[in-house]
C-alpha cells in the first residue's frame, strides 16, 4: 500500500512525464486542503478560495522545477501560506494606508481630540518597528494569533516569535513613554 507521500510523488512524475490526468488527481486530492490551509490563516472564505486557485496556478507552472516529487505536500503548503501571508501584507499596508489617511484628512482648524493624538502617535510608532516584528505584532494583537500559530506561519521558532514580540513592545514603551494616560 503507497503511502501518501509516495503516492504524490507518483503523481508528480506521471505530470512531468505528460499525463495531465495526474495533475487531476492531485487537484482533487488536495485543493480542499490549500482552501482550508487559506482560511486558517486569511480568516475568509472567498478569499481563502481565490488563494487556493492562485497557489494551484503558481504550483502548475513551477511542478517542473520540484526537484524532489516526495516533497510536494510542503512545497505545495509553503507556496499557499506565501500567498496568504502575501494577501496580508497587502490588508496590512492597506490599513495603514486608511489609518493614516483618515488621520490626514482632519482638518488643520480643527483639533485633535486626544484620542486621535494616540492614536496618530501609536500608528507612528507601529510603522517605525522593522518589519519583522511589526508583522508579529499584527498577527498577534490584531490577527488575534498564537505565537505557535505565528511560528507555523513564518517559519521560525516559537522563542523567536517572542522575541520579536518582546523588542516590539520594549520599542513601542520607550517610543511611547512619554505619553501620560492619565488625562
Amino acid at each position: 500500500m503507497k503511502t501518501d507521500q509516495s503516492r504524490d510523488e507518483a503523481l508528480v512524475e506521471a505530470y512531468k512525464a505528460g499525463n495531465k490526468k495526474a495533475l487531476a488527481i492531485l487537484v482533487k486530492r488536495w485543493h480542499k486542503l490549500f482552501r482550508d490551509k487559506a482560511y486558517w490563516l486569511v480568516k475568509d472564505k472567498d478569499v481563502a478560495k481565490d488563494i487556493a486557485q492562485e497557489s494551484w496556478t503558481t504550483i502548475i507552472h513551477k511542478l517542473e522545477s520540484l526537484k524532489d516529487p516526495k516533497q510536494f505536500k510542503f512545497w505545495a503548503y509553503r507556496i499557499v501560506c506565501n500567498k496568504a501571508m502575501d494577501w496580508l501584507r497587502v490588508q496590512s499596508k492597506n490599513q495603514k494606508q486608511t489609518l493614516e489617511s483618515n488621520f490626514e484628512i482632519v482638518s488643520e482648524d480643527k483639533a485633535y481630540s486626544e484620542n486621535d493624538h494616540l492614536k496618530a502617535q501609536l500608528a507612528k510608532a507601529l510603522k517605525a518597528l522593522p518589519n519583522n516584528q511589526k508583522m508579529v505584532v499584527q498577527l498577534f494583537y490584531i490577527e488575534s494569533y498564537s505565537l505557535k500559530q505565528i511560528s507555523d506561519l513564518l517559519e521560525i521558532s516559537v522563542g523567536t516569535a517572542k522575541s520579536r514580540l518582546f523588542h516590539a513592545r520594549e520599542t513601542l514603551k520607550i517610543t511611547l513613554k512619554h505619553i501620560n494616560y492619565d488625562h
